[in-house]
């Protein structure tokens, strides 16, 4: 589990400190509750309160509002993914569907910040698949050639044109697609807590302990409450399994990064004043990297299965001298003590990279799963199963329901074997990229 409320993030700590916080006390009723306050709940809570005026709907968290992954990750609003699988000839279309998904997710974050007018330093600079290693050429000019046959915009980088692109001369070979977007999650997500209806309650630091279904009502028990609604929907991605819901079809894993203070005019000059960008690895387990609208580098570089110990200190300190090797590596003229803010995250994985939407009964309904791609997916999903949960009907949803489903998962603690086995193998050639 993850420190409640911790001040470790880059991203939270650039927001201003929120008021009001509501916690659940006594017995109340709801028509709706909705499960977890990230971007797939708040979009879920908004929808509701849009689709119906006149009902009551709550929404609870067991952390301050978008203040667990949807503001700890690295910001990238996807259209595009290299290693979940689709890179065959034989999985052109599945490709295809995901790309017709993420780029739905990315049209319900530009309404939603259309609508609202909302300053998350929204940048149209697409993102490059990179690696330091010119033998992982053949693989992505092998996506290169999918990409262009799907006619998604994209270009293959060498060294020097990705030295004088991303100040570096780390990287060897990359391919840039143009579709992706990098913002600031904090920004976005509490623009998201900050715009939900009248007729929506936000209960925060309020965990659920334990919910039942009696009598077609569902009862939800908290520390110091209990909360009974007609329909309950669950938006807690990576700890969907922990509440019980769908149990055997996804599993969470603990992502670490770390952001550097702002760099000097001197420091930023001596990289080549490159603009905003954002790398993901082309191995998997390698390193995601940006450089901010504001000039800060963000890393990350580890992956663990969650436990007791992964908060230790010793844990955390070994995972900040990851992220310190993974930026001299990169950056070698820069200070070896830039790193200003260190956080974790919980990211939520299926076996095959798909997601979970789903109606369990007929007032329970579920949806999470982003496999690392949760702002776009995140927030389209919580539109989307809220407008089912109401037993309406959109193309959204035809779409989102053609995708495959999770596949099955072993029982602890195989599972998690398998998991650190292959996070051994990936480690190992991933080794280059960390």
């Amino acid at each position: 589990m993850l420190p409640k409320n911790d001040e470790t993030c880059g991203w939270i700590n650039d927001l201003p400190s929120r008021t009001n916080i509501k916690t659940i006390s006594g017995k109340s009723s709801y028509d709706w509750i909705v499960v977890g306050a990230g971007f797939t709940g708040l979009s879920a809570a908004r929808q509701l309160g849009k689709l119906h005026p006149n009902k009551k709907i709550t929404i609870v968290d067991a952390q301050l509002a978008g203040e667990g992954a949807s503001s700890r990750n690295s910001g990238y609003l996807v259209d595009t993914t290299l290693n979940d699988g689709f890179i065959s000839n034989k999985s052109l279309n599945g490709f295809k569907e995901k790309n017709e998904l993420y780029c739905l997710g990315i049209d319900s974050v530009k309404n939603f910040i259309s609508q609202y007018q909302v300053d998350c330093d929204w940048n149209e600079c697409g993102k490059y698949f990179a690696s330091s290693k010119l033998s992982d050429e053949k693989k992505l000019v092998k996506f290169s050639e999918m990409l262009s046959s799907l006619n998604i915009e994209n270009s293959v980088f060498y060294n020097h044109d990705l030295t004088a692109r991303l100040g570096t001369n780390f990287y060897n070979i990359a391919v840039y697609t143009e579709g992706g977007i990098l913002l600031h999650p904090g920004k976005l997500v509490r623009a998201m807590v900050d715009s939900l209806p009248e007729n929506v309650t936000l209960f925060e630091n309020s965990p659920l302990l334990k919910w039942e279904k009696n009598s077609g009502t569902i009862n939800c028990k908290f520390n110091n409450g209990e909360i009974s609604a007609s329909s309950i929907i669950f938006c807690t991605n990576g700890f969907l399994s922990s509440l019980g819901i769908e149990k055997s079809y996804s599993f969470p894993l603990v992502l670490t990064a770390s952001m550097t203070r702002k760099l000097t005019e001197k420091e930023y000059l001596m990289l080549g004043a490159p603009n905003e960008w954002g790398a993901l690895s082309a191995r998997s387990m390698g390193a995601t990297v940006r450089m901010t609208k504001d000039r800060r580098i963000l890393i990350r570089n580890t992956v663990e299965v969650p436990n007791q110990n992964n908060n230790s200190k010793d844990n955390v300190k070994k995972r900040i001298n990851l992220h310190k090797l993974g930026i001299h590596k990169r950056f070698p003229s820069l200070p070896t003590n830039i790193i200003e803010s260190s956080w974790s995250g919980i990211v939520c994985r299926s076996g095959n990279a798909a997601q979970i939407f789903k109606k369990i009964e007929h007032n329970i309904y579920a949806a999470g799963c982003y496999n690392g791609s949760g702002i776009g997916t995140g927030t389209l999903f919580g539109e989307q199963i809220a407008i089912k949960a109401c037993n309406e009907s959109s193309k959204e949803i035809d779409l989102i329901e053609k995708n495959k489903k999770p596949n099955w998962l072993p029982p602890q603690p195989f599972l998690n074997w398998g998991i650190k086995a292959r996070f051994l193998k990936d480690n190992f050639f991933a080794k280059s990229e960390i």
